[in-house]
């Protein structure tokens, strides 16, 4: 039998796994077990404070639905869902944003014009621009997947009880044959993360506030172009310093400008909007 100790025991747990040599999977599960008890002498981590980690990672497990993803909204507010974001966006291509735990991936297909606020109170905003590639190129037929919270920073999705559909507010378009994307909606309103749940106990814990700067979330798509999830914010808004889940950067701000009285379009709108934004999203090839 080894001769196991506190410092021995990394590298007799990395050997207990048979996993092929040079493979991805293998260089994950060693990196992360050396950080893991790396971690754990470094702190002395004692019984009680293990067995809380423990059992708030099952409470995150056990608060979490397919429309409520506890262990994303934990990964957004430790910063580690922007880190990956940071680390995997492309030279040249839009910079990623966090996905957020109310993505849906089966949101209804919309024409382009449409209005997904759906007869909802607040500013009605026309988004717009093109989807290009890293060398300016236009992408006809690329998929712009969108999503947000409402003009008092509820999701549809979460006020489902209250007869919500929760497939409200999103959608997906296919840009034009100039690679264009525009659809109007309402003006989102920032929120709090969720807050019910052991993520909003850590954020308590930690004395931080639970606050999002306003936004709209995009995922864009193009065949033989590399997918990009990202969001957008509005300059001179509220967070925009502080966001919860350290989402905004400096080239996903956006100009939030009014539309003159008589102003016209060259493309067919469902509903007059009040405001517009324009917003060119780039993707790179893959590879």
């Amino acid at each position: 039998m080894k001769d196991i100790n506190q410092f021995t025991l990394t590298d007799a747990v990395k050997e207990s796994f048979n996993t092929e040599e040079g493979s991805r999977f293998r260089f994950l599960l060693e990196t992360f077990i050396e950080h893991l008890h790396d971690y754990t002498r470094e702190v002395n981590l004692t019984h009680d404070e293990w067995m809380t980690i423990l059992n708030f990672l099952y409470d995150c497990g056990k608060i979490s639905t397919p429309e409520r993803h506890e262990f994303i909204l934990l990964s957004d507010v430790l910063g580690w869902s922007a880190l990956v974001d940071m680390i995997n966006t492309r030279g040249g291509a839009t910079e990623g944003s966090n996905l957020g735990p109310f993505y849906l991936d089966d949101a209804p297909e919309k024409a382009l014009g449409a209005d997904l606020a759906e007869g909802r109170e607040g500013v009605s905003v026309l988004v717009h621009g093109i989807v290009r590639d890293s060398l300016s190129n236009p992408l006809p037929g690329a998929i712009v997947d969108t999503w947000q919270a409402d003009s008092t920073g509820t999701y549809p999705i979460q006020e489902q009880e209250r007869g919500q559909d929760k497939y409200d507010l999103r959608g997906k378009l296919t840009t034009d044959e100039q690679g264009r994307y525009y659809y109007t909606t309402v003006l989102p309103k920032p929120y709090t993360v969720p807050y019910d749940g052991p993520v909003g106990d850590l954020l308590r814990a930690g004395d931080r506030h639970a606050w999002r700067a306003a936004h709209l979330h995009f995922i864009i798509r193009a065949a033989g172009m590399r997918s990009i999830t990202t969001e957008l914010f509005f300059e001179n808004t509220e967070y925009i310093d502080n966001d919860a889940v350290f989402g905004v950067r400096r080239s996903l701000i956006t100009r939030l400008a009014p539309v003159k009285k008589g102003e016209e379009f060259d493309f067919t709108l469902e509903r007059r909007p009040d405001a517009k934004v324009h917003f060119d999203f780039v993707l790179a090839p893959e590879g």
